[in-house]
């Protein structure tokens, strides 16, 4: 067997199932293009079968232009999966599990779950103070 990434050992990750995940457009464009089944390829070759290298590219590149995202990566949308995955409380043994990452690797997302509720925390704390303050006039009369 090979590495994590090998073409022979494909490291498949649980995903919502695209169709009850998405509403509206998205879903609309996914009943019409992508495979059928729950484990269905989302994007497909143009006559439906595997996407090649070359079919992706010119896909992909004119799917985020569409979007106003001329800058985004395909990568990228790895990283935004991993890291709600990581903001839902996964751990960090999950998080290597489904990214085949290493320790070191899949605690970016954990650190970045963890910034954000440290910002979180000090947006109630602020919520709580104003609160406290606000009481405190009104029980003095002004």
């Amino acid at each position: 067997m090979g590495g994590p990434w090998s073409r022979r050992r494909p490291r498949p990750a649980p995903t919502p199932h695209a169709r009850s995940a998405f509403g509206g457009a998205p879903r609309r464009r996914l009943e019409r293009f992508a495979e059928p089944g729950e484990n269905g390829r989302v994007f497909t070759g143009p006559k439906g079968g595997p996407l090649k290298h070359s079919e992706f590219r010119r896909t992909w590149n004119r799917t985020r232009s569409a979007a106003g995202l001329p800058d985004l990566h395909f990568h990228d949308l790895r990283h935004v999966g991993n890291t709600l995955a990581a903001s839902t409380g996964a751990s960090l043994k999950e998080l290597m599990s489904r990214t085949g990452h290493s320790t070191r690797a899949a605690l970016i997302y954990r650190h970045a779950s963890q910034d954000r509720d440290r910002t979180i925390a000090q947006a109630l704390g602020s919520a709580l103070r104003a609160a406290r303050e606000t009481k405190i006039e009104n029980a003095s009369g002004t």
